[in-house]
């Protein structure tokens, strides 16, 4: 029944329209058969399209309503008629803004009221002027823009007190709108407070029960979002009473709002068969209207529902948004063909292809700028590998430099000690050797007491040459330089490095056969020790630092743990340091492995096979 009294309404809006423009129609008629015979006649023909236009606003044909509008206005302009021209831009102003196109609806609410500011003040002047402002106020609203839309609802309502005549329902209908920018911006207190000025009014539900309710709603879903829910669902169900006892399309089409807010409301509450009920009935409803309502409540039930039944309803809830968008398009573009006339429209088209083009060359231009951009950060990526590569061979041929140096110190140190060992020879053994060996020829052939005791001595002193000789021999077989070489190095800079840094260190070598590593591979283990104590000393805050080597089934391992601060292994990023490491461990094919745990320390282990 409410469906049908609902088309019914419209159909008797659409009568009344019909009948208020057949003798606007049958003006614009005898004047186009007869031509404009004066000054009159062309008002006659504006105000005619003027009364259409107004007719099919009020009966929801927005194209028609522009259309008839847009000629008025034209006509109105030639004949200099600005409180015409204001007023009929006000109702182009609405429909832009009922078809969301709001930049437009903007720019002509400001182009009207610059007209009424030229024009001496008169309460039809102010009263247009206001709903303007109210319209302007509307539309920053929809474009979230709250504060310059509470500016312009106060500047109408300021306005609407001063008209004469009855105004309560014009002031009741600002303030409403003003609480909904307070609303939706957030200022909550501010818009009970304007709600409830207009809910004083006991009358009001008799005088106006469709817009009491919409109030009412408004109030109640104010203090749901404000977290005052003490009165809730009551307001909201009162509300709903006072829209089902209507039968007017107005109440109807109110209560797909309230339903909405019952059906947000008990989702809330986990009440889930009652969210649904209303939720559905607000789709319902809204179903006769195909609008925004219904997209709203599609995305209840989306929210409301669950599984397949949500996917459906979100899947609908996009189909219709796109819907609505196309037809928001296209009832824009009705408007600028209507607007502009067959060269106008050429015009536009010559500046579409001119931004079309301009937009192409454009999109070439930043093509090859991000071409080039990648090509040089590319390169430069490139460029830093290859300096990185560089200055990592020229590390490991300071560091090979320095084995050399080291090995060539040794060898030094080699034939100087064998000269020592042969001027001891020489000068010392020898040298006693041939004095005995005299000695003992100059007694072969004594047999007295004497010479015996004497050569008993000279052999004695043999004994003793013997032990030196022995002593020589197992100086020359021993190596002079043990723990020398490579261990050298590693403990030199060990020492140099943890010495700067400021924290102690503990070195244990486990006798490692170093000649069994290769070049390569001391070159990098120097490296890693000396990345490590770096990145030890930046981030640690260690006080000690452990460095062993040990060998198990001809794999050499290294270990370097220290009682620092240590990090989340698989959540810190890796820096430069580690990355250094890592391709070093990667360039002797050896295996790595960071444990760490905060305020426990962090332990390095490095194994390189020796085969």
């Amino acid at each position: 029944m409410k469906i049908l009294f609902f088309y019914i309404s419209i159909l008797f809006c659409v009568i009344a329209a019909k009948a208020q423009q057949t003798k606007s129609f049958k003006v614009i008629d005898s004047v186009q058969k007869n031509g404009l015979a004066n000054l009159q006649d062309s008002l006659l023909f504006a105000n005619a399209h003027y009364k259409i236009g107004e007719g099919y606003r009020y009966s929801v044909l927005a194209d028609s309503a522009y259309y008839h509008y847009h000629k008025a206005e034209q006509i109105y302009r030639k004949l200099k008629k600005k409180f015409k021209i204001a007023i009929t831009l006000y109702g182009i102003a609405v429909i832009q803004k009922d078809e969301k196109d709001f930049t437009g609806s903007e720019v002509t609410s400001v182009e009207a009221i610059a007209l009424l500011n030229q024009l001496e003040k008169t309460n039809e002047v102010d009263k247009y002027k206001s709903f303007l402002f109210n319209n302007l106020g509307l539309v920053f609203d929809q474009l979230e823009l709250y504060d310059e839309s509470i500016a312009y609802h106060k500047n109408a309502l300021a306005l609407k007190r001063t008209l004469k005549g009855n105004t309560k329902a014009t002031i009741d209908n600002s303030k409403n709108n003003l609480a909904l920018s307070y609303k939706n911006s957030g200022q909550f207190q501010l818009a009970l407070d304007f709600y409830g000025q207009i809910l004083k009014n006991k009358n009001l539900v008799n005088e106006r029960p469709d817009f009491y309710a919409l109030v009412l709603d408004n109030y109640a879903h104010t203090l749901y979002l404000s977290k005052k829910k003490d009165e809730l669902p009551g307001l909201y169900l009162k509300a709903l009473r006072i829209c089902d006892s209507l039968d007017n399309s107005a109440a109807s089409y109110n209560s797909i709002v309230i339903n909405q807010h019952l059906a947000e409301y008990y989702n809330d509450k986990n009440q889930k068969d009652s969210a649904k009920y209303y939720a559905y009935r607000a789709k319902d409803i809204s179903e006769q209207y195909h609008n925004d309502d219904l997209l709203k409540s599609l995305l209840l039930l989306s929210k409301i529902e669950e599984g397949n039944a949500a996917a459906k309803y979100l899947k609908d809830y996009i189909a219709l948004s796109d819907s609505l968008q196309k037809a928001e398009r296209t009832i824009r573009n009705k408007f600028a063909r209507i607007k502009y006339e067959t060269n106008q429209i050429e015009q536009e088209n010559i500046r579409i292809a001119r931004e079309r083009l301009w937009l192409l060359i454009i999109s070439i231009i930043l093509i090859i700028t991000s071409f080039l951009i990648y090509s040089v950060v590319t390169q430069r990526n490139k460029n830093k590998e290859l300096k990185f590569i560089q200055q990592q061979q020229e590390t490991n041929e300071e560091i090979y430099n320095l084995m050399l140096s080291q090995q060539d110190n040794i060898e030094e140190a080699r034939t100087l000690e064998k000269k020592r060992v042969s001027q001891e020879l020489h000068d010392g053994v020898l040298g006693r050797l041939f004095g005995t060996r005299l000695s003992l020829d100059s007694l072969n052939m004594g047999t007295s007491a004497e010479a015996i005791n004497t050569r008993s001595q000279y052999i004695s002193e043999l004994k003793t040459i013997e032990e030196d000789i022995r002593k020589v021999s197992h100086e020359l077989n021993t190596d002079f330089v043990a723990g020398s070489g490579f261990m050298d190095i590693i403990k030199t800079l060990i020492e140099t490095q943890t010495k700067a840094y400021g924290f102690d260190y503990e070195l244990n070598n486990n006798e490692i056969d170093w000649e069994e590593a290769s070049n390569k591979t001391k070159i990098h283990i120097y490296r890693i020790i000396q990345e490590s104590l770096q990145n030890i000393y930046k981030h640690a805050k260690a006080t000690l630092v452990k460095i062993s080597f040990e060998v198990k089934n001809n794999v050499f391992c290294l270990t370097i743990n220290d009682n620092g601060t240590g990090f989340d292994v698989n959540k810190a990023k890796k820096g430069i340091g580690l990355k250094n490491i890592n391709s070093r461990v990667e360039e002797i094919k050896g295996d790595l492995t960071i444990k760490s745990e905060l305020n426990k320390g962090t332990t390095i282990k490095i194994k390189v096979k020796t085969d």
